[in-house]
């Protein structure tokens, strides 16, 4: 036992150390935290599964309008890799009569991409700068 308890100690010595919960909010250094001070990963916020009363899974989206399709009340958009979701690619996402209206191919934009069961919809659709 004293021989187990000894080793386990020797272990732990080469173990590198594992930040406490006050550490976690420094910058993990990922593209998004690029730059700032805090990390904005390790919040409470950022790792809860992000849920509203309605259990729709929202995430934050970034991409261009690649075709207006009015018929489909829909846009065709190019955007970015969604973390937790899926990688970069161009689909049809439905959206409101306000923002089909204010659309324009080439546009790039933000958005929240709401998910129930296997409908996407975009949210707050917002003008952005071309990275």
């Amino acid at each position: 036992m004293k021989t187990q308890l000894r080793s386990l100690v020797v272990l732990l010595a080469f173990l590198p150390a594992v930040p406490f919960a006050a550490d976690s909010t420094k910058n993990c250094g990922c593209a998004c935290c690029k730059g700032k001070e805090v990390c904005c990963c390790n919040t409470p916020a950022a790792t809860d599964t992000p849920k509203k009363p309605d259990d729709a899974m929202r995430y934050p989206l970034r991409g261009v309008i690649v075709k207006v399709q009015s018929a489909e009340s829909s846009l065709l958009v190019k955007h970015e890799k969604i973390p937790g979701l899926m990688p970069g690619m161009t689909m049809s996402f439905k959206v409101d009569a306000a923002t089909l209206k204010a659309a324009r191919a080439g546009q790039a934009i933000t958005a929240t991409l709401v998910q129930r069961d296997d409908s996407f919809v975009l949210e707050d659709v917002k003008p952005a700068a071309i990275k």
